[in-house]
Parts: C-alpha cells; structure tokens; sequence
C-alpha cells in the first residue's frame, strides 16, 4: 500500500530531503492583493470573499479545511496555499497500484475530488469555495472550468507566460502508465509550451461546490517534462504568484478578497476531518 509517513525523495541534488522542495514562504503580505474599487466600471456590483492565506501547512489540514469549507463554509472562500512536506495526492477514483511513483513523496494523502495524482511541490495551491449557485458555477460544470482558467491565464499573463485551453491539441507532456493529472490533459487544461501547467478539479455536495487546483511553478521529480512557469521566466515562490491570481479572479468575477482566517469552527471542523486523509484505509481504499 502507499505510504503515509514522512521520507526522502530524489530532489535536486542527490540526498536533499523533502523540505528542500519549499522556500520558507512568508506570511501573507496585504500589499496589491485587489484591484482598487475604483478600477471598476462605474455602478459595478462588488461582491466580498474571504482569501485565507496558509504557506507550508501540513496535507491533513489542508485537505481538511477544503472540506470543512465545502460542508459549512461561513463565507465565500479563496484559498491560497502551499504544503509541508511535499506531498502526493491521489485523485478519488484512482488504485494506488497506478501510481506508480506513490512512494517517492514525504507523505501520501487521499482527495474528495478526481482526476489524477499531483506532486504537491513546487507550486500555487488554490481552492475556491461557495454556493453552486454562484455565478461562477451556475450552468454547465465545464463552463465553471472555462471561466476560473481563463482567469489563471490573466494572472500567467502579468509575467509574460502565454497559456491557451489545450482544446483539441496533443501534448509533448501526455505520457501513459503514471497515473499523474500532469501527464494527462484534457480539452479545458492550462498549457504553455505544448505541456500542462495547470490542472483542477471540483466536488460538488450539498448544493456547494468545492474547486481546487495546482499551478506549477517549477517540476519535480514525479512530474518531469510539464509546463512549469519558472521554464519561461515567470515566478518560483507561490506568494509571488498569489497576489496576481487574486488581482485576475477579483477582475474576472467582480470580488473583494478580503484577507481572514478560518473561523474556530471551520479550524475544528479542519482538525477533525483532516486526519483521515492520511489513514491507511482511506488513501489504499482503490
């Protein structure tokens, strides 16, 4: 079965542990979060969302809280966080046995949401929790897609990065038999230089809807030739990404972020519902 504990794994240089993946990030800096209320178009309904900040949480608590924010979030939610250590997620559907590479990464956690396994190093971790009736995720499911990645793309565009919806295309990092989102694409994927850089995935319970997704900064061992922003100039450190990714979806979906924390139940209900992300039973259950 997939391994739960903390390791080492290939990084870099021969021998660097895990921790060596992530910077020491910050507290979240307020500056150049929003665009000024002003930037609007005159008479501009503005909405406000909480945007909770947390860089090098544990993977218990970060799939925790995205799921104690999906069943009872008190507010409108973006998420923006990176993980300590570096962690493997394996999409909900997924059998451990098709990853083969599960046993490379400091610890090994278990999503609610599909798709395939991500490498959780190196990158932008967002969710964004609300009502499924939200403008944003009324409709179609992929027209919910479509609209929160083209407003990733804005935000890749403040640094010179050039990314396009894969639509029909056939990508230089599409490779079978590794069970990893990266190396599988589909039509409403986020790539530049032929590769994926960006991939996401939704839950939707409850009449709520839970959308979750990584944007890559730099490769990893277990990710090798995919569309990363550092290979084209643009940021290493989540927080320097976060700011603009806020600035894009604020623009795109007339929001007000304003910077919070969870809430002492949302912690709680963190707390209890993260552990079992890591349990045997729960990431061998396929």
């Amino acid at each position: 079965g997939a391994r739960q504990g903390r390791g080492t794994s290939p990084g870099p240089r021969k021998g660097n542990r895990n921790e060596d993946y992530l910077a020491p990030y910050p507290r979240d800096r307020n500056d150049c979060n929003v665009l000024p209320v002003a930037s609007y178009p005159p008479g501009t309904v503005i909405e406000t969302w909480r945007k909770i900040t947390t860089w090098g949480a544990d993977p218990a608590f970060n799939m925790g809280l995205d799921e104690a924010l999906l069943e009872a979030g008190e507010a409108p939610t973006l998420r923006l966080y990176s993980w300590r250590p570096d962690t493997l997620s394996l999409g909900y559907f997924q059998k451990v046995a098709d990853v083969p590479g599960v046993d490379k990464a400091g610890m090994v956690v278990r999503r609610i949401t599909g798709g395939g396994a991500i490498h959780h190093a190196r990158e932008l971790t967002f969710s964004l929790t609300c009502d499924a009736s939200h403008p944003i995720y009324k409709g179609p499911i992929k027209d919910s897609y479509e609209r929160v990645h083209v407003a990733i793309q804005e935000a890749l565009a403040d640094f010179g990065i050039e990314s396009t919806l894969r639509t029909d295309a056939s990508l230089d990092s599409d490779v079978s038999g590794t069970g990893m989102c990266f190396h599988h694409s589909t039509p409403l994927d986020i790539v530049w230089s032929n590769k994926k850089g960006v991939g996401s995935a939704q839950r939707r319970r409850g009449g709520r809807v839970l959308h979750h997704g990584s944007i890559k900064l730099d490769t990893t061992p277990l990710e090798g030739n995919i569309a990363t922003a550092r290979s084209v100039g643009g940021p290493e450190r989540p927080d320097a990404l976060a700011p603009h990714l806020t600035r894009a979806l604020s623009k795109a979906f007339n929001i007000h972020f304003e910077p919070a924390a969870p809430s002492p139940d949302e912690r709680v209900a963190a707390q209890t519902r993260g552990p079992r992300y890591l349990h045997p039973d729960w990431v061998n259950k396929r």
